[in-house]
């Protein structure tokens, strides 16, 4: 089993805006994180990004905050681009299951353009709340 730790937690109250960090939220069944522009009743609820893949990213020159590549939860110990689509994740009582790896840049992100990358499209994760629960920084995050 794999065990990781929450880092940051992000949201955003429209789609197409910069998400910004928050201490703590509820995930909600067969919706997301409360109150996120992208939670809904569809395959990516939940976007997930790990620590160590953006500090490899700003180390290169980036320097992009926490919520900058539009993921909901920085996740630091676990390499999540390895886990495969089914996996199922817990945190708390919450429970996630992991339905997308990477995803289309339909078109380039401000990072991109500056940067002329963006890990989100190869590093990011997608997931939906099977099991809701109150979640916040700090917490502990496993893979079962």
């Amino acid at each position: 089993m794999a065990v990781g730790e929450i880092i940051g937690i992000n949201i955003s109250e429209r789609r197409g805006t910069q998400k910004k960090e928050i201490p703590e939220v509820d995930l909600v069944k067969g919706f997301g994180l409360e109150n996120d522009a992208h939670g809904g009743n569809w395959h990516r609820q939940v976007s997930l990004l790990s620590f160590e893949k953006i500090t490899e990213f700003n180390e290169r020159g980036a320097r992009v905050g926490n919520g900058a590549f539009g993921e909901n939860i920085i996740v630091s110990g676990i390499d999540l681009r390895l886990l495969p689509v089914g996996s199922q994740i817990r945190i708390g009582e919450a429970a996630l299951v992991v339905t997308q790896i990477g995803k289309e840049c339909h078109k380039h992100c401000q990072i991109y353009a500056r940067v002329g990358d963006c890990i989100m499209p190869r590093e990011g994760i997608f997931a939906v709340v099977v099991e809701a629960g109150h979640i916040k920084k700090g917490d502990r995050l496993e893979v079962v």
